[in-house]
Protein backbone atom coordinates (compact mmCIF):
# COMPACT_ATOMS: atom_id res chain seq x y z
CA UNK A 1 0.00 0.00 0.00
CA UNK A 2 2.94 2.65 0.50
CA UNK A 3 4.44 1.44 -2.53
CA UNK A 4 1.22 2.44 -4.50
CA UNK A 5 0.71 5.69 -2.42
CA UNK A 6 4.48 6.89 -3.31
CA UNK A 7 3.84 6.18 -6.83
CA UNK A 8 0.09 8.23 -7.02
CA UNK A 9 2.27 11.19 -4.81
CA UNK A 10 4.93 10.93 -7.06
CA UNK A 11 2.71 12.11 -9.95
CA UNK A 12 1.54 15.15 -8.13
CA UNK A 13 4.34 16.11 -7.00
CA UNK A 14 6.09 15.66 -10.10
CA UNK A 15 3.02 18.00 -11.90
CA UNK A 16 3.66 20.40 -9.14
CA UNK A 17 7.51 21.18 -9.15
CA UNK A 18 8.49 24.79 -11.16
CA UNK A 19 11.10 22.41 -13.00
CA UNK A 20 10.77 19.73 -15.39
CA UNK A 21 11.46 16.49 -13.50
CA UNK A 22 10.85 13.23 -14.79
CA UNK A 23 8.55 11.63 -12.66
CA UNK A 24 11.11 8.09 -12.21
CA UNK A 25 13.33 10.40 -10.06
CA UNK A 26 10.29 12.04 -7.60
CA UNK A 27 9.50 8.14 -7.56
CA UNK A 28 13.33 7.17 -6.54
CA UNK A 29 13.42 10.11 -4.14
CA UNK A 30 10.25 8.78 -2.46
CA UNK A 31 11.61 5.41 -2.42
CA UNK A 32 14.93 6.51 -0.70
CA UNK A 33 12.59 8.21 2.16
CA UNK A 34 10.40 4.99 2.68
CA UNK A 35 13.62 3.04 2.93
CA UNK A 36 15.03 5.22 5.62
CA UNK A 37 12.12 3.89 7.65
CA UNK A 38 13.91 0.24 8.10
CA UNK A 39 10.54 -1.47 8.93
CA UNK A 40 8.80 -0.32 5.78
CA UNK A 41 11.45 -1.27 3.60
CA UNK A 42 11.10 -4.35 0.84
CA UNK A 43 13.54 -6.81 0.57
CA UNK A 44 14.09 -7.29 -2.67
CA UNK A 45 13.94 -10.57 -3.92
CA UNK A 46 15.59 -10.51 -7.32
CA UNK A 47 13.80 -13.87 -9.13
CA UNK A 48 10.12 -12.29 -7.68
CA UNK A 49 10.75 -8.94 -8.37
CA UNK A 50 11.49 -9.91 -12.26
CA UNK A 51 8.41 -12.61 -12.27
CA UNK A 52 6.09 -9.72 -10.97
CA UNK A 53 7.08 -6.83 -13.17
CA UNK A 54 9.05 -7.71 -16.19
CA UNK A 55 6.40 -9.81 -17.96
CA UNK A 56 3.15 -7.96 -17.79
CA UNK A 57 5.10 -4.83 -18.81
CA UNK A 58 7.23 -6.26 -21.85
CA UNK A 59 4.17 -8.29 -23.11
CA UNK A 60 1.98 -4.78 -23.28
CA UNK A 61 5.25 -3.13 -25.04
CA UNK A 62 5.12 -5.97 -27.67
CA UNK A 63 1.43 -6.20 -27.85
CA UNK A 64 1.32 -2.18 -28.61
CA UNK A 65 4.15 -1.51 -30.06
CA UNK A 66 3.78 -0.29 -33.94
CA UNK A 67 4.87 -3.71 -35.72
CA UNK A 68 5.16 -2.07 -38.98
CA UNK A 69 7.09 0.27 -37.53
CA UNK A 70 9.26 -2.27 -35.84
CA UNK A 71 9.66 -4.39 -38.45
CA UNK A 72 10.50 -1.10 -41.59
CA UNK A 73 13.54 -0.76 -38.94
CA UNK A 74 13.94 -4.47 -37.60
CA UNK A 75 17.78 -4.52 -39.15
CA UNK A 76 18.88 -1.13 -37.12
CA UNK A 77 17.06 -2.59 -33.61
CA UNK A 78 18.82 -6.01 -34.12
CA UNK A 79 22.37 -4.25 -34.42
CA UNK A 80 21.54 -2.45 -30.99
CA UNK A 81 19.67 -5.32 -29.59
CA UNK A 82 22.51 -7.72 -29.93
CA UNK A 83 25.56 -5.82 -31.73
CA UNK A 84 25.95 -3.37 -29.03
CA UNK A 85 25.39 -5.02 -26.64
CA UNK A 86 28.22 -7.89 -27.04
CA UNK A 87 30.39 -4.69 -27.65
CA UNK A 88 29.09 -3.14 -24.06
CA UNK A 89 30.33 -6.76 -22.51
CA UNK A 90 33.00 -7.16 -23.95
CA UNK A 91 34.58 -3.48 -23.73
CA UNK A 92 32.93 -2.49 -20.23
CA UNK A 93 34.24 -6.01 -19.25
CA UNK A 94 37.96 -5.14 -19.99
CA UNK A 95 37.29 -1.11 -19.23
CA UNK A 96 36.52 -2.24 -15.51
CA UNK A 97 39.13 -5.07 -14.75
CA UNK A 98 41.31 -2.49 -15.56
CA UNK A 99 40.31 0.29 -13.57
CA UNK A 100 39.55 -1.61 -10.67
CA UNK A 101 41.86 -4.65 -10.71
CA UNK A 102 40.60 -6.24 -7.26
CA UNK A 103 37.18 -7.39 -9.55
CA UNK A 104 38.07 -10.60 -10.95
CA UNK A 105 37.67 -10.56 -14.79
CA UNK A 106 34.32 -12.44 -15.11
CA UNK A 107 32.59 -10.25 -12.64
CA UNK A 108 33.85 -7.37 -14.16
CA UNK A 109 31.73 -8.98 -17.54
CA UNK A 110 28.73 -9.55 -15.24
CA UNK A 111 28.95 -6.07 -14.22
CA UNK A 112 29.52 -5.16 -17.70
CA UNK A 113 25.95 -7.68 -18.88
CA UNK A 114 23.67 -6.03 -16.35
CA UNK A 115 24.49 -2.41 -17.47
CA UNK A 116 24.10 -3.19 -20.90
CA UNK A 117 20.30 -3.51 -21.31
CA UNK A 118 18.35 0.03 -21.81
CA UNK A 119 14.84 0.88 -20.20
CA UNK A 120 12.06 2.09 -21.88
CA UNK A 121 10.23 3.28 -19.29
CA UNK A 122 12.78 5.72 -18.07
CA UNK A 123 13.12 6.70 -21.99
CA UNK A 124 8.91 7.13 -22.27
CA UNK A 125 8.92 9.02 -18.61
CA UNK A 126 11.94 11.55 -19.67
CA UNK A 127 10.11 12.28 -23.05
CA UNK A 128 6.50 13.20 -21.96
CA UNK A 129 7.62 16.62 -21.40
CA UNK A 130 9.76 16.90 -24.54
CA UNK A 131 8.42 14.31 -26.88
CA UNK A 132 10.99 12.27 -28.59
CA UNK A 133 10.08 11.87 -32.93
CA UNK A 134 8.08 9.01 -33.17
CA UNK A 135 10.13 6.62 -35.33
CA UNK A 136 13.53 6.72 -32.41
CA UNK A 137 11.19 6.03 -30.26
CA UNK A 138 10.09 2.75 -32.09
CA UNK A 139 14.15 2.08 -32.33
CA UNK A 140 14.77 2.51 -28.64
CA UNK A 141 11.47 0.66 -27.54
CA UNK A 142 12.28 -2.11 -29.94
CA UNK A 143 16.18 -2.23 -28.62
CA UNK A 144 15.18 -2.59 -25.48
CA UNK A 145 12.35 -5.16 -25.84
CA UNK A 146 15.49 -7.41 -27.38
CA UNK A 147 18.62 -6.06 -25.45
CA UNK A 148 17.09 -7.19 -21.88
CA UNK A 149 17.28 -11.12 -22.67
CA UNK A 150 20.47 -10.78 -24.69
CA UNK A 151 21.92 -8.79 -21.30
CA UNK A 152 20.99 -11.29 -19.31
CA UNK A 153 21.95 -14.47 -21.06
CA UNK A 154 25.82 -12.79 -20.74
CA UNK A 155 25.10 -12.50 -17.59
CA UNK A 156 24.13 -15.95 -16.78
CA UNK A 157 27.71 -17.06 -18.83
CA UNK A 158 29.28 -14.35 -16.99
CA UNK A 159 28.63 -15.69 -13.32
CA UNK A 160 28.95 -19.38 -14.38
CA UNK A 161 32.64 -18.15 -15.67
CA UNK A 162 32.71 -16.54 -12.06
CA UNK A 163 31.42 -20.03 -10.41
CA UNK A 164 33.21 -22.33 -12.13
CA UNK A 165 36.47 -20.64 -14.04
CA UNK A 166 35.89 -21.84 -17.02
CA UNK A 167 34.23 -20.36 -20.36
CA UNK A 168 33.08 -21.93 -23.47
CA UNK A 169 32.20 -19.48 -26.45
CA UNK A 170 30.86 -22.21 -28.26
CA UNK A 171 28.40 -23.85 -24.93
CA UNK A 172 27.91 -20.14 -24.64
CA UNK A 173 26.52 -19.34 -28.27
CA UNK A 174 24.16 -22.60 -28.63
CA UNK A 175 23.31 -22.02 -25.58
CA UNK A 176 21.78 -18.08 -26.31
CA UNK A 177 20.51 -20.25 -29.63
CA UNK A 178 18.29 -22.14 -27.88
CA UNK A 179 17.67 -19.74 -25.56
CA UNK A 180 16.42 -17.09 -27.86
CA UNK A 181 14.79 -19.41 -29.82
CA UNK A 182 12.64 -21.67 -27.50
CA UNK A 183 11.99 -18.55 -25.60
CA UNK A 184 9.94 -16.91 -28.75
CA UNK A 185 8.72 -19.60 -29.65
CA UNK A 186 6.99 -20.35 -26.34
CA UNK A 187 5.20 -16.98 -26.34
CA UNK A 188 3.69 -17.45 -29.43
CA UNK A 189 2.37 -21.24 -29.36
CA UNK A 190 1.40 -20.33 -25.83
CA UNK A 191 -0.26 -16.84 -26.92
CA UNK A 192 -1.70 -18.71 -30.12
CA UNK A 193 -3.22 -21.72 -28.13
CA UNK A 194 -4.97 -19.58 -25.77
CA UNK A 195 -6.48 -17.35 -28.29
CA UNK A 196 -8.05 -19.84 -30.42
CA UNK A 197 -9.50 -21.56 -27.40
CA UNK A 198 -10.89 -18.24 -25.63
CA UNK A 199 -12.32 -17.83 -29.06
CA UNK A 200 -14.06 -20.93 -29.63
CA UNK A 201 -15.45 -20.79 -26.05
CA UNK A 202 -16.44 -17.15 -27.09
CA UNK A 203 -18.58 -18.39 -30.28
CA UNK A 204 -20.06 -21.19 -28.56
CA UNK A 205 -20.88 -20.04 -25.47
CA UNK A 206 -20.61 -16.10 -24.81
CA UNK A 207 -18.24 -13.95 -23.86
CA UNK A 208 -17.95 -12.81 -20.05
CA UNK A 209 -15.74 -9.22 -20.39
CA UNK A 210 -13.82 -10.42 -17.15
CA UNK A 211 -12.61 -13.87 -18.14
CA UNK A 212 -11.45 -12.21 -21.25
CA UNK A 213 -9.33 -9.37 -19.18
CA UNK A 214 -7.94 -12.26 -17.02
CA UNK A 215 -7.04 -14.60 -19.47
CA UNK A 216 -4.68 -11.21 -20.99
CA UNK A 217 -3.24 -10.45 -17.63
CA UNK A 218 -2.06 -14.33 -17.32
CA UNK A 219 -0.63 -15.22 -20.32
CA UNK A 220 2.18 -13.12 -20.05
CA UNK A 221 3.09 -14.66 -16.62
CA UNK A 222 2.15 -18.15 -18.42
CA UNK A 223 4.57 -17.97 -21.28
CA UNK A 224 7.40 -16.80 -18.50
CA UNK A 225 6.74 -19.77 -16.36
CA UNK A 226 7.08 -21.78 -18.92
CA UNK A 227 10.09 -20.50 -20.82
CA UNK A 228 12.02 -20.30 -17.76
CA UNK A 229 11.11 -24.15 -16.56
CA UNK A 230 12.83 -25.03 -20.20
CA UNK A 231 15.60 -22.55 -19.33
CA UNK A 232 14.71 -20.59 -22.31
CA UNK A 233 14.27 -16.89 -21.85
CA UNK A 234 11.53 -15.73 -20.26
CA UNK A 235 11.93 -12.11 -21.23
CA UNK A 236 11.72 -13.16 -24.47
CA UNK A 237 8.74 -14.91 -24.19
CA UNK A 238 6.24 -12.15 -22.58
CA UNK A 239 7.90 -9.83 -25.26
CA UNK A 240 6.76 -12.71 -28.06
CA UNK A 241 3.34 -13.43 -26.31
CA UNK A 242 3.02 -9.60 -26.66
CA UNK A 243 3.57 -9.46 -30.22
CA UNK A 244 1.69 -12.59 -31.05
CA UNK A 245 -1.41 -11.19 -28.99
CA UNK A 246 -1.66 -7.99 -31.39
CA UNK A 247 -1.74 -9.97 -34.70
CA UNK A 248 -4.01 -12.33 -32.95
CA UNK A 249 -7.11 -10.32 -31.87
CA UNK A 250 -6.83 -8.92 -35.35
CA UNK A 251 -8.37 -12.26 -36.69
CA UNK A 252 -10.45 -12.85 -33.18
CA UNK A 253 -11.97 -9.76 -32.04
CA UNK A 254 -13.33 -9.44 -28.80
CA UNK A 255 -16.20 -7.65 -27.89
CA UNK A 256 -16.15 -3.55 -27.60
CA UNK A 257 -16.79 -3.50 -24.53
CA UNK A 258 -14.03 -6.03 -23.00
CA UNK A 259 -11.70 -4.18 -25.13
CA UNK A 260 -11.98 -0.61 -23.85
CA UNK A 261 -12.31 -2.51 -20.14
CA UNK A 262 -9.10 -4.24 -20.53
CA UNK A 263 -7.47 -1.15 -22.21
CA UNK A 264 -8.34 0.51 -18.87
CA UNK A 265 -7.04 -2.38 -16.34
CA UNK A 266 -3.72 -2.66 -18.64
CA UNK A 267 -3.38 1.13 -18.34
CA UNK A 268 -3.31 1.16 -14.63
CA UNK A 269 -0.71 -2.00 -14.85
CA UNK A 270 1.39 -0.31 -16.88
CA UNK A 271 1.37 3.22 -14.51
CA UNK A 272 1.42 1.15 -11.21
CA UNK A 273 4.75 -1.31 -11.82
CA UNK A 274 6.34 1.39 -13.68
CA UNK A 275 6.08 3.35 -10.65
CA UNK A 276 6.69 0.65 -7.96
CA UNK A 277 10.08 -0.56 -9.93
CA UNK A 278 11.49 2.87 -9.53
CA UNK A 279 10.06 3.43 -6.21
CA UNK A 280 12.14 0.14 -4.99
CA UNK A 281 14.74 1.33 -6.57
CA UNK A 282 14.78 4.54 -4.29
CA UNK A 283 13.91 1.95 -1.13
CA UNK A 284 17.14 0.01 -2.20
CA UNK A 285 19.52 2.80 -1.65
CA UNK A 286 20.15 3.18 1.96
CA UNK A 287 21.09 -0.49 2.36
CA UNK A 288 23.51 -0.06 -0.27
CA UNK A 289 24.81 3.16 0.85
CA UNK A 290 25.02 1.70 4.59
CA UNK A 291 27.80 -0.38 3.48
CA UNK A 292 30.12 2.25 1.52
CA UNK A 293 33.10 1.92 3.94
CA UNK A 294 33.43 -1.44 3.16
CA UNK A 295 32.82 -1.00 -0.79
CA UNK A 296 35.32 1.73 -0.75
CA UNK A 297 38.26 -0.66 1.20
CA UNK A 298 37.77 -3.17 -1.54
CA UNK A 299 38.86 -0.73 -3.70
CA UNK A 300 41.75 -0.43 -2.62
CA UNK A 301 40.77 3.36 -1.44
CA UNK A 302 39.93 5.52 1.65
CA UNK A 303 37.84 8.45 -0.29
CA UNK A 304 34.43 7.64 -1.22
CA UNK A 305 35.16 10.10 -4.44
CA UNK A 306 36.86 7.24 -6.02
CA UNK A 307 33.28 5.29 -6.33
CA UNK A 308 32.01 8.32 -8.07
CA UNK A 309 34.67 8.62 -10.20
CA UNK A 310 34.37 4.84 -11.32
CA UNK A 311 30.79 5.87 -11.91
CA UNK A 312 31.40 8.68 -14.28
CA UNK A 313 34.00 6.65 -16.22
CA UNK A 314 31.62 3.72 -16.81
CA UNK A 315 29.31 6.56 -17.58
CA UNK A 316 31.97 7.67 -20.27
CA UNK A 317 32.59 4.83 -21.52
CA UNK A 318 29.02 3.39 -22.33
CA UNK A 319 28.21 6.71 -23.71
CA UNK A 320 31.50 6.57 -26.10
CA UNK A 321 30.51 2.76 -27.00
CA UNK A 322 26.94 3.80 -28.03
CA UNK A 323 27.99 7.16 -30.11
CA UNK A 324 30.07 5.25 -31.62
CA UNK A 325 27.93 2.16 -32.59
CA UNK A 326 24.75 4.53 -32.99
CA UNK A 327 27.13 6.83 -35.81
CA UNK A 328 28.31 3.55 -37.34
CA UNK A 329 24.97 1.89 -37.96
CA UNK A 330 22.95 5.22 -38.87
CA UNK A 331 25.51 5.88 -41.30
CA UNK A 332 25.54 2.12 -42.88
CA UNK A 333 21.78 2.56 -43.23
CA UNK A 334 22.30 5.51 -45.38
CA UNK A 335 24.91 4.24 -47.28
CA UNK A 336 22.72 1.34 -48.11
CA UNK A 337 19.16 3.41 -48.74
CA UNK A 338 21.22 6.28 -50.83
CA UNK A 339 20.48 6.08 -55.13
CA UNK A 340 22.70 3.98 -56.90
CA UNK A 341 26.09 6.47 -57.32
CA UNK A 342 25.28 8.62 -54.57
CA UNK A 343 27.72 8.57 -51.18
CA UNK A 344 24.26 8.76 -49.08
CA UNK A 345 24.17 11.68 -46.42
CA UNK A 346 25.52 11.72 -42.97
CA UNK A 347 23.99 11.30 -39.76
CA UNK A 348 23.37 14.53 -37.70
CA UNK A 349 25.40 14.67 -35.24
CA UNK A 350 22.75 15.68 -32.45
CA UNK A 351 20.54 12.76 -33.72
CA UNK A 352 23.29 9.97 -32.66
CA UNK A 353 23.91 11.97 -29.40
CA UNK A 354 20.07 11.77 -28.92
CA UNK A 355 20.02 8.39 -29.30
CA UNK A 356 23.06 8.03 -26.87
CA UNK A 357 21.83 9.96 -24.36
CA UNK A 358 18.32 8.11 -24.22
CA UNK A 359 20.41 4.41 -23.64
CA UNK A 360 18.90 4.85 -19.80
CA UNK A 361 19.34 1.98 -17.67
CA UNK A 362 16.48 0.99 -15.10
CA UNK A 363 15.25 -2.42 -14.30
CA UNK A 364 16.57 -4.72 -15.84
CA UNK A 365 19.98 -3.35 -14.50
CA UNK A 366 18.83 -3.31 -10.64
CA UNK A 367 17.04 -6.90 -10.88
CA UNK A 368 20.26 -7.97 -13.03
CA UNK A 369 23.10 -7.02 -10.58
CA UNK A 370 20.92 -8.15 -7.96
CA UNK A 371 20.87 -11.82 -9.02
CA UNK A 372 24.75 -11.88 -8.02
CA UNK A 373 25.55 -14.84 -5.73
CA UNK A 374 25.90 -14.15 -2.07
CA UNK A 375 28.68 -17.27 -2.44
CA UNK A 376 31.00 -18.75 -4.12
CA UNK A 377 31.10 -22.52 -4.66
CA UNK A 378 33.32 -22.77 -1.49
CA UNK A 379 30.98 -20.95 0.63
CA UNK A 380 33.43 -18.32 0.56
CA UNK A 381 32.23 -14.47 -0.43
CA UNK A 382 31.34 -13.71 -4.16
CA UNK A 383 34.09 -11.45 -5.28
CA UNK A 384 33.08 -7.72 -5.46
CA UNK A 385 29.69 -8.14 -5.43
CA UNK A 386 28.99 -4.87 -2.90
CA UNK A 387 30.58 -3.00 -5.52
CA UNK A 388 29.33 -4.16 -8.55
CA UNK A 389 25.67 -3.21 -6.83
CA UNK A 390 26.82 0.09 -6.22
CA UNK A 391 28.25 0.75 -9.50
CA UNK A 392 25.22 -0.82 -11.24
CA UNK A 393 22.92 1.52 -8.96
CA UNK A 394 25.13 4.45 -9.66
CA UNK A 395 25.17 4.11 -13.45
CA UNK A 396 21.18 4.05 -13.09
CA UNK A 397 20.75 7.37 -11.25
CA UNK A 398 23.65 8.82 -13.62
CA UNK A 399 21.84 7.98 -16.60
CA UNK A 400 18.56 9.32 -15.64
CA UNK A 401 19.95 12.54 -14.32
CA UNK A 402 21.89 13.03 -17.69
CA UNK A 403 18.82 11.82 -20.00
CA UNK A 404 16.93 14.47 -18.06
CA UNK A 405 18.93 16.83 -18.80
CA UNK A 406 20.59 16.28 -22.13
CA UNK A 407 17.82 14.89 -24.18
CA UNK A 408 15.23 18.46 -24.19
CA UNK A 409 18.23 20.03 -25.34
CA UNK A 410 18.90 17.58 -27.89
CA UNK A 411 15.87 17.36 -29.11
CA UNK A 412 15.17 21.11 -28.96
CA UNK A 413 14.22 21.89 -32.71
CA UNK A 414 15.92 18.62 -33.91
CA UNK A 415 14.71 18.53 -37.53
CA UNK A 416 14.12 14.82 -38.16
CA UNK A 417 13.43 13.03 -41.46
CA UNK A 418 10.17 13.60 -42.71
CA UNK A 419 7.74 10.37 -41.91
CA UNK A 420 5.92 8.83 -44.88
CA UNK A 421 2.36 10.05 -44.24
CA UNK A 422 -0.51 7.59 -43.93
CA UNK A 423 -3.19 9.79 -44.90
CA UNK A 424 -3.74 7.78 -48.33
CA UNK A 425 -4.31 4.21 -46.04
CA UNK A 426 -6.51 5.81 -43.87
CA UNK A 427 -8.51 7.34 -46.49
CA UNK A 428 -8.87 4.24 -48.30
CA UNK A 429 -9.48 2.27 -44.82
CA UNK A 430 -12.14 4.97 -43.53
CA UNK A 431 -13.87 4.61 -47.41
CA UNK A 432 -14.03 0.90 -47.37
CA UNK A 433 -15.44 0.63 -44.05
CA UNK A 434 -18.05 2.84 -45.00
CA UNK A 435 -19.05 1.30 -48.11
CA UNK A 436 -19.41 -1.82 -46.00
CA UNK A 437 -21.91 -0.15 -43.71
CA UNK A 438 -23.99 1.05 -46.11
CA UNK A 439 -24.31 -2.32 -47.46
CA UNK A 440 -24.83 -3.82 -44.44
CA UNK A 441 -27.39 -0.89 -43.72
CA UNK A 442 -29.88 -1.64 -46.55
CA UNK A 443 -29.51 -5.11 -46.04
CA UNK A 444 -30.53 -5.35 -42.61
CA UNK A 445 -32.85 -1.98 -43.64
CA UNK A 446 -34.81 -4.99 -46.37
CA UNK A 447 -34.91 -7.58 -44.05
CA UNK A 448 -36.70 -6.03 -41.11
CA UNK A 449 -39.36 -3.62 -43.33
CA UNK A 450 -40.36 -6.74 -45.66
CA UNK A 451 -44.32 -7.53 -45.23
CA UNK A 452 -44.20 -4.50 -42.54
CA UNK A 453 -47.01 -1.64 -43.34
CA UNK A 454 -44.74 0.88 -41.68
CA UNK A 455 -41.66 -0.08 -44.42
CA UNK A 456 -41.13 3.83 -44.39
CA UNK A 457 -40.56 4.43 -41.52
CA UNK A 458 -37.47 1.46 -41.79
CA UNK A 459 -36.58 3.31 -45.16
CA UNK A 460 -36.13 6.83 -43.50
CA UNK A 461 -34.14 5.77 -40.55
CA UNK A 462 -31.67 3.91 -43.35
CA UNK A 463 -31.39 6.61 -45.63
CA UNK A 464 -30.57 9.21 -42.84
CA UNK A 465 -27.93 6.50 -41.34
CA UNK A 466 -26.13 6.03 -45.12
CA UNK A 467 -26.10 9.61 -45.07
CA UNK A 468 -23.78 10.04 -42.74
CA UNK A 469 -21.80 7.18 -44.44
CA UNK A 470 -21.99 8.31 -48.06
CA UNK A 471 -20.78 11.90 -46.53
CA UNK A 472 -17.70 10.52 -44.95
CA UNK A 473 -17.06 8.71 -48.43
CA UNK A 474 -17.54 11.82 -50.30
CA UNK A 475 -15.09 13.71 -48.07
CA UNK A 476 -12.54 11.40 -48.42
CA UNK A 477 -12.63 10.66 -52.25
CA UNK A 478 -12.43 14.42 -53.36
CA UNK A 479 -9.29 16.22 -54.20
CA UNK A 480 -7.86 19.26 -53.66
CA UNK A 481 -9.47 22.25 -51.66
CA UNK A 482 -12.53 20.32 -51.43
CA UNK A 483 -11.18 17.86 -49.00
CA UNK A 484 -9.43 20.39 -47.50
CA UNK A 485 -13.05 22.00 -47.15
CA UNK A 486 -14.62 18.67 -45.76
CA UNK A 487 -11.52 18.57 -43.22
CA UNK A 488 -12.45 21.65 -41.85
CA UNK A 489 -16.05 21.08 -41.65
CA UNK A 490 -14.91 17.98 -40.05
CA UNK A 491 -13.02 19.43 -37.50
CA UNK A 492 -15.78 22.68 -36.63
CA UNK A 493 -18.15 19.19 -36.35
CA UNK A 494 -15.84 17.71 -34.04
CA UNK A 495 -15.82 21.03 -31.71
CA UNK A 496 -18.88 21.52 -31.54
CA UNK A 497 -20.03 18.17 -30.78
CA UNK A 498 -17.80 18.30 -27.95
CA UNK A 499 -19.35 22.16 -26.42
CA UNK A 500 -22.62 19.80 -27.03
CA UNK A 501 -21.45 16.67 -24.76
CA UNK A 502 -20.42 18.42 -22.41
CA UNK A 503 -23.04 20.50 -21.98
CA UNK A 504 -25.27 17.05 -21.63
CA UNK A 505 -22.79 16.25 -19.17
CA UNK A 506 -22.95 19.11 -16.73
CA UNK A 507 -26.66 19.14 -17.29
CA UNK A 508 -27.29 15.66 -16.45
CA UNK A 509 -24.94 15.92 -12.91
CA UNK A 510 -27.10 18.72 -12.16
CA UNK A 511 -30.48 16.47 -12.09
CA UNK A 512 -28.93 13.74 -10.40
CA UNK A 513 -27.50 16.34 -8.01
CA UNK A 514 -31.33 17.54 -7.85
CA UNK A 515 -32.67 13.84 -7.04
CA UNK A 516 -33.94 14.09 -10.33
CA UNK A 517 -32.50 10.77 -11.54
CA UNK A 518 -31.13 7.96 -10.01
CA UNK A 519 -27.58 7.24 -9.94
CA UNK A 520 -28.03 3.94 -12.02
CA UNK A 521 -29.51 5.74 -14.95
CA UNK A 522 -27.25 8.74 -14.04
CA UNK A 523 -24.40 6.63 -14.55
CA UNK A 524 -25.40 5.08 -17.94
CA UNK A 525 -25.99 8.45 -19.24
CA UNK A 526 -22.64 9.27 -18.39
CA UNK A 527 -21.27 5.81 -19.54
CA UNK A 528 -23.30 7.04 -23.38
CA UNK A 529 -21.88 10.71 -23.07
CA UNK A 530 -18.02 9.38 -22.36
CA UNK A 531 -18.19 7.24 -25.12
CA UNK A 532 -19.23 9.92 -27.34
CA UNK A 533 -16.46 12.28 -26.35
CA UNK A 534 -14.15 9.61 -26.99
CA UNK A 535 -15.04 8.95 -30.24
CA UNK A 536 -14.52 12.58 -31.43
CA UNK A 537 -11.27 13.48 -29.25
Amino acid sequence: MILLLAVVVSGAISRMLPVALPTPLVQIALGFVVGLAGHWRVTLDPELFMLLFLPPLLFLDGWRIPKDALFKDLSTVVELALGLVLLTVVGMGFLIHWMIPAMPLAVAFALAAVISPTDPIAVSAIAARVPIPKRMMHILEGESLLNDASGLVCLRFAIAAALTGTFSATGAALSFVWMAGAGILVGVALTLVVTRAKAWVSRRFGEETGSQILISVLIPFGAYLIAEHVHASGILAAVAAGVTMSFAEISRQALAVTRMRRNSVWDTIQFAANGIIFVLLGEQLPEILSGLDQTVEMTGHTSPWWLALYVVAIMAGLAALRFTWVWVSLRITLLRRAPSGKTGTRPPWRLVAAMSFAGVRGAITLAGVLTLPLTMGDGTPFPGRELAVFLATGVILTSLVMASLGLPLLLRGLTMPPEPSQQAEEDMARVAAAEAAIRAVERVQHALAEGRDDADVYAAVGARIMDGYRERIESRAADGDLRNEARASERIERDLRLAAVQAERDQIARIARDRGIGSELANKLMRELDLLEVRYK
